[in-house]
């Protein structure tokens, strides 16, 4: 049994990487920071190491023809950044880099997935959103708010497909809120409300996985926000989550 993890090096996708460990599996860990990822593999048994940029398409190419050659069972598209801050105030190249990373890659890999996992026992794809997904739009964090719409949005219409052609495969979207992780570094800001651990979120999330779970919010604080939310307007909405992303400059 086999399970690629991108965004591997750190956070929840290391965290995964030890637990699909511990049950068995052998874990091809990805990333585009070598070096971290061969620090972060030392301490996982029969796992290997696969370098490699999404935010770059050609890499993201060579990562899908390896996925193809290698058919693991288990694929958890972790890997995806953010960056705070107006419109105007965010290189135009770092928000593509982004989506690259947060949407193309995504796109690519999971359709990679769908040509061979058929034929494949106990296959399972778990895209990483956020609660993020959930909201009518992010200001502070446009972009980001916007590929982690796509991530959910996408997964959850190729999920119906596959259950109407009666297919095999298994696919599920994890939406975490606010998770202690190295996102914050990169993205410029911090949480304004303590996150969850990222163990927390690994453990439970690969437990949905399992039970096939389709749409998996770890917290019963971020779920119960996730329910009212639908009864406000999406100005209020948007009011709020302006506030909530200000505050973490």
């Amino acid at each position: 049994m086999k399970c690629l993890i991108t965004g591997a090096s750190s956070g929840i996708g290391r965290d995964m990487a030890r637990i699909f460990s511990n049950m068995g599996y052998q874990v091809i860990m990805v990333s585009s920071n070598k070096e971290r990822l061969e620090k972060a593999s030392k301490d996982i048994c029969n796992s290997r190491i696969f370098v490699a940029d999404l935010s770059n398409q050609n890499d993201t190419d060579m990562l899908c023809d390896f996925i193809l050659k290698e058919k693991p069972n288990v694929v958890v598209n972790n890997a995806g950044f953010g960056a705070f801050g107006f419109y105007d105030e965010i290189d135009v190249s770092l928000e593509m880099d982004m989506i690259n990373v947060n949407v193309t890659s995504v796109h690519k890999i999971t359709r990679t997935c769908l040509e061979y996992m058929e034929g494949v026992r106990d296959a399972y794809i778990l895209n990483v959103a956020s609660s993020a997904g959930f909201m009518p739009g992010g200001p502070m964090l446009s972009t980001y708010y916007a590929t982690k719409s796509f991530v959910r949005s996408y997964t959850l219409g190729i999920y119906k497909e596959l259950r109407k052609r009666n297919k095999s495969i298994n696919i599920s979207v994890l939406c975490p809120g606010p998770v202690n992780t190295n996102f914050n570094n990169v993205a410029g800001g911090s949480f304004s409300v303590k996150g969850l651990s990222s163990e927390f979120v690994s453990k439970y999330a690969i437990k949905k996985l399992f039970k096939k779970k389709v749409v998996i919010v770890p917290g019963f604080t971020m779920r119960l926000g996730l329910f009212f939310s639908r009864f406000v307007s999406i100005r209020f909405l948007l009011d709020i989550v302006f506030s909530i992303q200000h505050k973490k400059r």
